[in-house]
Order: C-alpha cells, then structure tokens, then sequence
C-alpha cells in the first residue's frame, strides 16, 4: 500500500556542538518521506518556493517519492535556523521564516488515491484534519505532533485524534497534552481521546508503544556518532509507517518490528547533517543494522 505524507519540506541551517551546515534539506515531511521510502512507495505532500534546489527534486525521484502533491509557489521556501547545545535533545530556534508555507493549505488531487496509508507529520493540526477530511484514506492513518501545536491548537489536535488510529509524540509532549506525570498514565488519557494507538518517543533512550493490547518497549540504538539530531522523530514515524504499509496485516508482531525500523532507521538520520543520513542509507545497511539490533536486545 502506498504512503501519503503531509508535512513541511524545508531549508535548515544548523549549528551542533560537532559542525554546522546552511540552507540544508529539511523538513519533517522531507525526514519521514525519505523513510518510508525505503520500505514503501510515498506521495509527498508539502509546499516549497521557486527558490528550492533542483537537486533536491531530482533526489526524491530517484527514491521514487511521487511529487506531484508538491506545491512549487513562487516565493522563499520555509527555513529554519537552530543551535544544540551537548544535550541534544532540545533544539534552541535561532529564527524561523515561513515564506511560502505561511498560508498554506495543501490541495488533495483527484488523482490521489485514498486507497492509501496517511502520514499526517508534524505540522499544523488544521491543516492535518484538513487533508484528512479531504482525502478519506482508506488505511491505516497516523498523526506526530509538537509541543507548540499542543500550546496553541490542543482542541484542533484532540479533535484530530478521534480519527487517527496512530498518534507519535515525545515524552514531554505526552505529558503535557495530557497532563500526567506518568507515561503509562498519559497513554491511557491520550487513548482516552479515540486514538487507537499511542508511541511514545524518548530520544536516546528509545520509544514506548501503548494499545489496548499491547505495551511494547523498544531501546534506541547504540552509535558511537551523533552529528544532527533534527529530523529523527519524523524519520522514526516515516519509517514505522512505511514498514507497515508494506504489510498485509497491521498485527503485534508487524507493529514491534514497525518500532524497530523506526529506532533503526533514526539512528542512520543522527549520525549526518540533514537528510545525508537517509540518503546515504542502503537496504544492506539497514538489514546488517537490525540483525545487530537484534543481538543487542536478545536475552
């Protein structure tokens, strides 16, 4: 089954304790698109300016990422500005300029098939219950947020999730939209809220996976590099969402083999600036990836 991503493609620069880059490939659909990819057919969804890199088109085709959904209007593309500090985990925002995404509201061709997989990634939750409105998709659909639309838009983001089967979000994030302390606690309040299934994503330290009938921990893997971290939440949710397109059933098994891709796949995006990580990903690197993820994690 085909992946339909929504989100951001943007131009970043970032500033890391091990490097800095400018105006790089960014975006939490560019992340999570790139993903799937790997694992399924995508139709990326998103809006960029005339000023976007050509070379960075002429990427998603050879990954046979379908752009056709891809608005090209003149103007600047979205650009993000950020510095990391040694924690990681938190990006301090420089600046943000939003050129042609400011306004956006992503149009749903006819000739996109909701026979399909739905990716709503991080990005406004209006304009994700826009499109999912519009597209009615057909599979199995999914939803990643942010603190800020948790800040902002928490009504527009509760009424989302009475129609997703799949909510991701980070363990800040699951706190503070459901005000608990404990995870297992804002699991049960978020699923609470009609989302089937709830992950739970905490950096260095893995993902946690909540249903109704199945609790599941997965560790993040071990790497000696983390060049970048931008992008790895999405490139998890890509990658979960792609392996699971490609499988006939969405059972236990498929679904903690899903989580594995997602912490394998997000350790390739760390250890380069960008989407580098991803790009410079082969199959072959991912199965020898995950056969040792496989004896780190065997007791």
């Amino acid at each position: 089954m085909r992946l339909t991503v929504l989100g951001s493609t943007a131009l970043d620069s970032i500033e890391t304790p091990f490097g800095n880059r400018k105006e790089i490939l960014g975006g939490s659909a560019t992340y999570a698109s790139v993903s799937a990819s790997f694992f399924t057919p995508v139709n990326l969804m998103s809006v960029v300016g005339s000023d976007f890199p050509a070379r960075y088109l002429s990427m998603f085709d050879k990954r046979g990422i379908d752009t056709s959904s891809l608005e090209i209007k003149k103007g600047k593309t979205f650009r993000w500005k950020a510095k990391y500090n040694y924690d990681m985990s938190v990006a301090t925002t420089l600046s943000t300029k939003l050129g042609v995404f400011d306004g956006y509201m992503p149009e749903v061709p006819d000739s996109l098939s909701s026979s399909c997989n739905l990716l709503l990634a991080n990005i406004d939750p209006d304009l994700q219950n826009h499109v999912l409105k519009k597209l009615k998709p057909a599979g199995l659909v999914a939803c990643d947020t942010m603190n800020l639309w948790i800040d902002l838009k928490k009504r527009s983001l509760l009424k989302l999730l009475k129609k997703v089967d799949l909510l991701l979000l980070n363990d800040a994030e699951a706190r503070q939209l459901s005000g608990e302390e404990g995870l297992f606690a804002a699991a049960k309040w978020i699923s609470s809220k009609g989302v089937k299934m709830v992950v739970i994503k905490k950096g260095e330290h893995g993902a946690l996976f909540f249903s109704k009938k199945l609790g599941f921990i997965v560790p993040a893997y071990l790497l000696e590099v983390i060049k970048d971290p931008t992008g790895a939440g999405d490139t998890f949710a890509g990658a979960m969402m792609g392996y699971l397109s490609r499988c006939r059933k969405i059972n236990d098994r498929n679904l903690r083999r899903g989580l594995v891709y997602g912490t394998i796949m997000s350790s390739f995006a760390v250890e380069r600036f960008s989407a580098d990580g991803l790009i410079k990903t082969t199959p072959k690197d991912i199965r020898d990836r995950y056969s040792h993820f496989e004896k780190l994690t065997r007791f």
